[in-house]
This record gives C-alpha cells, structure tokens and sequence, in this order.
C-alpha cells in the first residue's frame, strides 16, 4: 500500500519526472481550450453540454497544480542557490534543510557534507594553527636562552669581571621557568658555610641576607650534595626540611643545582616562584645545569687569575715590579735589616693630577708618561734597590741600606728629573710633577705593612701642602 502511495507522490519523483508531470499537466490546458471553443462556436446548434464546463473547470485546476508544481522547484532550487552564495561567502555554519530525495535534495546532501567537510578542516587548521604557535613560542624562548648563555660565555671570555659575570648569570637564570627569583649561593674560601652571593628578582633583598651553616640539616642533606633540589607539586622535602627551607628562603618552588670546582661543592644556582599547582620540566633543569656550568668555568677562571696575579712579579705597561712583589720583598728587606740592624728605607710617589692629565690628552699619552717615569725611577736607583708600579699613578721604591736622610735624597732627585723631563715640552698641559712620602725602618715601623703605611700618610701631607714635594715625619 504505501509503495502504491510513494509511486502516487511527486516527493518521490524526480526533478526530471516532476516537470514532465508539470509539463504534461500544463500542455492538457491548450486541448481543454480548444474543446471548449469547438463546444461553443462550432457545435453550439447541437445544444448546451455540461461536460463541455466541467472540461473548463478542470482544465483550470489541472493547471494550477502544474503551476504550483513548477514553482515548487524552482523555490527549492532558489533556496540551494542562495544558501550556497552564503556559504559561499564565508558562512559555514549553515546547514540546508533537506526533506526530498530528489536531485535538489541530493545537492542539498553534497553541499552539507561539503560544509561539513570544510568546517572539519577548518577546525583542523585552527588547532593545528593553535599547536604551531605553541611551537613557536617554544621556539622563540629557546633561541631568547641561548642568547643569554651565549652572553655569559662571551663575557667569561672577553675577560669581564668575575662580579659582573655572575650578576649576568644569575639574571639570565631567573628567565627560565618563569621564575620569581634566582639566587646564587656561595662558599667562600676558607669558610664552610654557604651565603648569598648575588640574587635577582622580587625576593632578591631578603635572599641577601640567607646563610646556611655547616651546622644545618639544609646543608648537609640538600645543598652540599652532588643532586639538583627539586620544589614543586610532585617533589617535596620531609618536613623538617621543608620547615627549615620555606623559613629561610620563603618560597613554595625551588629548582636548584650545584656548581662543582675540584669535585667538591663550590655554589649552587637556584630559581624560585610562588604559584600555586606548578611543576619544572626537564628542560629547566638542563638550561639551569648549562647556567651553573658557565658559573663553574668563571669562578675557575676567577682562581687561576688570582694564582697568576700572585706568581707575576713586573707591571705589564711600565716593566717594574708589582704590588705583589714590592710587599713581600720590602719584608724581606726589613727581616734582613732587623737581623744585621742596618736601616732600610721606602718611598712612595704618587703623580699629580693625574686623573686629569688622563682626561684631557688620553689613554695613550697617560701610558706613554707612565713608561717615561719608570725609565727616571730606574736611572735614580742603585742595583740593590728595587722600584715598582703600586698602583694606577703610583710607584714605590725600595731602598736597603739607606736611611730616611738618604732616601729623603733619592726621592728629591726623582722628583726633580720628572719635573725637568715633562718642562721641556712646550705644552704646559703636559707638565707632569710628583708627590712623595718617605718612611725607614725601625723608625716608622718594624714590619713591612707599617712603613707602607707611614710612607702614604706622608705622602697625603705633601699632597696637602701643595705637591710637588717629598715629606718625610
């Protein structure tokens, strides 16, 4: 019965059937006309036939019905068409409304499933957008990283100062993780417990104030160990260590690893923040590791220059001896003297105005006036004697045998021969005049460091009474 029904019905048919049942219905309307013409002019004198008006009455219903047939379709396929404009334009969140099974309805079907299709991509290119981005952020804070690595090791190997490197380590550190604060904790020479050498961040001023002895758990069970300190939702200490740490440094996550010289726990680099629920990944803690590395190779750095500074003995610039050298051979001199009670003198000089003379002629004339006075110092002394660059303009000799009246001779010939060297320049700028002080032992002191400092507060007189002298108490 209802496949009877589905054959009587126009949704089942296609839109080829359907007009050629609209165009059948309509072509009957032309042969209803011309029967009625031919009942109404031609076979009138045969009488009036009801069947002739009820021919009419149908012929106009049977075209009405191809009419709404016709209209029918093209409404439907009106409808496809503009609602494929619209997708067309952008809009794919529509969906056609799709009731036949005809060809208007299959090319509903298609366009959905296109639209479909499309909406899928689309959302596969927005995620996969979304990812990239990720990707690229990613990305982009790794390169901003190695940046920062690579300006620690071209300050370690442009010969910053150890201070500056670590100042510049710690501040890069704290750029990982999102973190609040990095500190350093060091251990300094000759001592056992760690303190704060440098922080950066929010907490910096009270990190600054962090010790942890030799006496303390935190020492001994956490940061004097050969093992990174992990802070976060999935690692935790026992709770006394955990009691100790939060009350010193006052922060929920920690990520620290330890800085090695000679196999032993020289620091420890750490970073730290607040948040709630936050967890360090593997990567943090490789890029911190590299960071304390850099760390490790400036404090080495830092040692070895200081061991060689300590094993010189001559000033590159003017060939005199250094600091080093006059300090511990004046002492040698002074036992000497002690032992066979002979006087020994010293003399400090110290350039006048110098910084001055620097700014306005430059580094290369101050240079060159510094090699200028370390040749007069060595012609005013004799083989015993030893002369030396103390300072950035000043120079210290070393005179055994020699009391403070003769020392007091020495100093006013150099004196002199430096004033008469740079007088014969023309330019009055370029005059270069000195100031000394002299002291001798035992009469102003019975060990090196006590002459030394006899001879310079002797030469803060001259300075005071117009330079350009020699003082002696």
């Amino acid at each position: 019965m209802n496949k009877k029904i589905n054959r009587l019905s126009l949704s089942s048919r296609t839109i080829k059937q359907k007009l050629m049942i609209a165009f059948q219905l309509m072509s009957i309307l032309p042969f209803l006309v011309c029967a009625y013409l031919v009942s109404n002019y031609i076979l009138p004198k045969f009488g009036f036939k009801v069947d002739v008006v009820a021919s009419l009455v149908i012929s106009v219903f049977v075209a009405v019905i191809g009419l709404f047939v016709v209209k029918e379709i093209f409404d439907r396929l009106s409808k496809v068409a503009t609602e494929a404009k619209v997708i067309a334009a952008g809009d794919i969140s529509r969906k056609l409304d799709v009731r036949e099974g005809d060809e208007v309805g299959e090319l509903g079907n298609v366009l959905n499933q296109l639209t479909n299709r499309i909406r899928g991509n689309m959302d596969e290119l927005k995620a996969y957008s979304e990812k990239t981005s990720e990707i690229n952020l990613e990305i982009q804070k790794k390169i901003f990283i190695l940046s920062n690595l690579l300006q620690v090791s071209s300050l370690i190997s442009q010969g910053g100062t150890f201070e500056d490197i670590l100042k510049i380590a710690v501040e890069k550190s704290r750029l990982l993780a999102n973190s609040e604060t990095a500190f350093l904790l060091f251990k300094e020479e000759g001592r056992e417990s760690f303190h704060i050498r440098t922080a950066d961040g929010a907490g910096a001023d009270h990190l600054m104030t962090v010790e942890v002895g030799a006496w303390e758990n935190l020492y001994n069970k956490v940061f004097n160990l050969n093992k990174s300190l992990i802070l976060d939702k999935k690692n935790s200490l026992d709770s006394g260590l955990a009691t100790d740490f939060f009350a010193k440094f006052q922060v929920k996550n920690c990520l620290s690893v330890p800085i090695f010289l000679t196999g032993k726990v020289k620091g420890v680099l750490g970073i730290t923040n607040s948040r709630e629920d936050f967890l360090y990944s593997k990567e943090d803690i490789e890029l911190l590791d590299i960071f304390s590395k850099q760390i490790a190779i400036a404090i080495e750095n830092d040692i070895l220059a200081h061991r060689v500074e300590k094993l010189e003995t001559k000033d590159i610039l003017t060939g005199l001896y250094n600091q080093n050298f006059i300090s511990m051979r004046l002492q040698e001199e002074i036992k000497r003297a002690i032992v066979y009670q002979r006087p020994c003198a010293f003399i400090i000089f110290d350039i006048d105005n110098f910084k001055n003379y620097r700014e306005k002629l430059g580094l290369i004339n101050a240079e060159a006036a510094l090699k200028k006075i370390a040749v007069l110092l060595k012609s005013g002394i004799g083989e015993v004697d030893r002369a030396g660059r103390t300072d950035d303009d000043e120079f210290s000799l070393i005179l055994p045998e020699k009391n403070k009246r003769q020392a007091q001779e020495v100093a006013e010939d150099i004196r002199k021969k430096i004033q008469t060297a740079f007088l014969l320049d023309q330019d009055s700028i370029k005059s270069i005049t000195v100031s000394a002080g002299v002291s001798e032992n035992p009469l102003d002191g019975v060990n090196a460091q006590q002459l030394i400092d006899k001879a310079k507060e002797l030469l803060k007189q001259a300075k005071g009474l117009g330079k350009n002298r020699v003082v002696v108490f």
